[in-house]
């Protein structure tokens, strides 16, 4: 019975879970045409968790059909052999009918035991999951000794940095870098080049495979994961945002933020004008997910956070390749303000997005091919400017 309920709440679990994909993906659905398909999954699904519940109920119908059948059994045997040896003589009819009596006030509790051991298994196959969740330990987790750390200037440096994923794909091999306070250096490449790994290394969402990687000379796998990651903000291209009010959104960056840092920040980030047009104002829910927001007031929510949070190192993950050209100049400028004084890293994908910055590294699956500035790098005739080339020339 443990099994069935078992199957129950993991067929459950899946069935809840393709059927909140499918209505959060409901516009990708409706434009490919794809709704038969999706009602064919979700038939699917539900013939599962259907057949698993079924099967539930046909182990339940046995075990309790076998105790009813089995107390039924103890009553009659209790009746012929009280008849028995009442005919014999051997007891009254008094003491016969008390025997009975008391077979079943023993019987009741038995019943109730049963009916608790039936209840069991669902009960303890749902604290299962709970527990085997619970129980999970992070891969990444704070070594023996880790320190908090505060205040970091951002001097950054790989040092013959390697990284393969568990199946063994490499991804970084020896690499060597060094990134100065304040310096803004972005990195290029094609896709699976490993820029995006080589950001992500930082605040340790991955493990370098051989190397280390410093901070102000302190080795980051010394520094607790909580204060290393507080001083580092992220702005990536696919914003999340949680189904609350404009205002919590923004708080999100610093908790204990004051109504005038959340005033600054808005302001930072060119948030007014969107705020103005809203019912509420900061107090407007913005849905699952931010859905009443546009791509681009995602992103202006999002570089309003890191204003609040203000981390001294910045990492930028292509963070306005899916806004249209005259949002992008917008956000690109809050961005530069953001950045300003930040050591900051940006994953690019256009490239004139990022003329500005101090270095701009080429990064392939064989290593750092490039290094320098725009001018530079333009003039050498290299990687960088067949990459930039071919991506005006489209």
């Amino acid at each position: 019975m443990t099994k069935a309920n078992t199957d129950i709440y993991d067929n459950l679990g899946e069935f809840n879970a393709g059927i909140e994909a499918s209505v959060s993906g409901i516009r990708v659905t409706q434009s490919f045409a794809n709704e038969p398909f999706e009602r064919k999954q979700f038939n699917y699904l539900n013939q599962m968790y259907r057949k698993s519940k079924l099967y539930f109920y046909k182990v339940m119908g046995v075990s309790s059909a076998y105790n009813y059948l089995l107390i039924r059994l103890i009553n009659l045997f209790s009746l012929i052999f009280g008849a028995y040896y009442t005919i014999k003589g051997e007891i009254t009819e008094g003491q016969f009918v008390g025997f009975i009596l008391l077979a079943n006030i023993f019987i009741r509790p038995i019943e109730k035991v049963n009916n608790m051991i039936e209840s069991y298994p669902k009960g303890f196959a749902g604290f299962k999951r709970f527990t085997e969740e619970m129980d999970k330990q992070p891969s990444i987790k704070d070594l023996p000794g880790a320190v908090a750390v505060s205040h970091l200037e951002g001097t950054i440096a790989y040092k013959d940095v390697s990284f393969a994923y568990e199946d063994g794909t490499k991804v970084l091999d020896h690499i060597n870098l060094k990134i100065q306070p304040g310096e803004t250096v972005a990195f290029v490449g094609q896709s699976g080049s490993g820029k995006t790994t080589l950001c992500n290394l930082l605040p340790r969402f991955y493990e370098v495979s051989s190397g280390e990687i410093t901070i102000d000379g302190r080795n980051i796998q010394q520094m607790t994961l909580a204060s290393l990651r507080k001083q580092i903000g992220i702005v990536q291209q696919d914003v999340f945002l949680f189904p609350g009010t404009l205002r919590e959104n923004i708080a999100y960056g610093n908790l204990n933020a004051t109504e005038i840092d959340i005033q600054q920040a808005v302001k930072l980030a060119h948030l007014e004008h969107v705020i103005q047009l809203m019912p509420d104002g900061l107090d407007t829910i913005i849905g699952e997910r931010g859905v009443k927001l546009s791509g681009g007031q995602k992103q202006r929510v999002a570089i309003a956070r890191m204003f609040l949070k203000n981390p001294p190192i910045l990492i930028l993950d292509e963070a306005t390749s899916a806004l249209d050209t005259e949002t992008e100049q917008v956000i690109q400028e809050s961005l530069n303000s953001l950045a300003d004084g930040r050591t900051t890293l940006i994953i690019a994908h256009r490239l004139a997005t990022i003329k500005h910055a101090d270095r701009i590294i080429v990064v392939s699956d064989q290593g750092i091919l490039e290094d320098g500035t725009h001018e530079t790098l333009y003039a050498q005739r290299g990687h960088y400017r067949r990459l930039y080339d071919a991506q005006f020339r489209t």
